[in-house]
């Protein structure tokens, strides 16, 4: 990436908050003759973590912004903004997130390059296919499972993806697949966390009679489901509400906010800070 790039660039970074930064990266990218587009910048008085998101044109700024990264301390990546992350989507018997995923990628509102669907069933193989994506299946046991992790593992490396997006699988990751992938690997839970968390969540709100349910897509961690949240939504309900009507309910939440995680992580939107996330949107 030594020339310019005709869509510009995508700059992130995070690193400990001290004064002149922001100048030190503007001043870089207008000694390079770039123009930036967009900023955004974020200053945790908690943590005294600095976060940023630059997007500018112009050439690749990438040898003065190491120097300014050494200085500084940061944490960086510094990509094409037309880059699609290639991402390896996981998924068991339920359509509705990857059938989503898929139909956002077709039609060019989703930034990603899709390698393959992998799944512990067969019943969505028919979406991959005509989708034009290899599916790989992977059925998952007891006696089997360290063996179809690796396998899973062996076909993410191999395959160049940068993410892999749990559509609704079914299945708890190991320690060490999940420390494999840690940063790389999102997953969508049908509940609004931290309530309800593990299996049924929508028969466990029922139960408790809830008045609002929802659901969020957060990195995967080896605390189930309390990995660093990415983005939630909720929907009002009421008494009347039967398990299937929460469910129904539940499956166009959980597709909108897994869509909604996996893009602006691929537009670079999304940086991690401790247990929390970031999300310049």
């Amino acid at each position: 990436m030594s020339g310019g790039s005709a869509t510009g660039w995508i700059l992130t970074f995070s690193c400990e908050d001290r004064g002149g930064i922001v100048a030190a990266v503007a001043g870089c990218v207008a000694e390079a003759d770039g123009f930036i587009l967009d900023s955004q910048q974020y200053a945790d008085l908690e943590s005294g973590r600095f976060f940023m998101r630059l997007v500018f044109r112009g050439p690749d700024c990438r040898e003065g912004l190491s120097r300014v990264a050494a200085r500084f301390g940061f944490d960086w990546t510094l990509v094409p903004a037309d880059h699609r992350p290639k991402v390896l989507i996981a998924c068991s018997n339920t359509s509705h997130c990857l059938n989503d995923l898929l139909h956002r990628w077709s039609i060019g509102a989703l930034p990603i390059e899709p390698v393959g669907v992998v799944s512990n069933h067969t019943t969505l193989q028919g979406l991959a296919e005509w989708h034009g994506l290899p599916f790989h299946h992977l059925p998952v046991s007891a006696a089997n499972r360290a063996e179809q992790e690796q396998a899973l593992f062996d076909l993410f490396e191999r395959s160049g993806a940068e993410l892999l997006v749990l559509a609704r699988y079914m299945q708890i990751l190991s320690a060490d697949l999940v420390a494999k992938v840690a940063g790389r690997c999102v997953n969508i839970h049908h509940s609004f966390l931290p309530s309800f968390k593990g299996a049924k969540p929508y028969h466990q709100a029922h139960a408790r009679g809830v008045k609002l349910i929802g659901a969020t897509a957060h990195y995967v961690t080896t605390d189930l489901d309390e990995g660093p949240i990415i983005e939630q939504a909720a929907e009002r309900v009421d008494h009347r509400a039967t398990v299937e009507e929460l469910i129904g309910i539940g499956r166009d939440i959980e597709a909108q906010v897994l869509a909604r995680a996996v893009r602006w992580i691929a537009e670079r939107r999304v940086l991690r800070n401790g247990a929390r996330t970031v999300v310049f949107r």
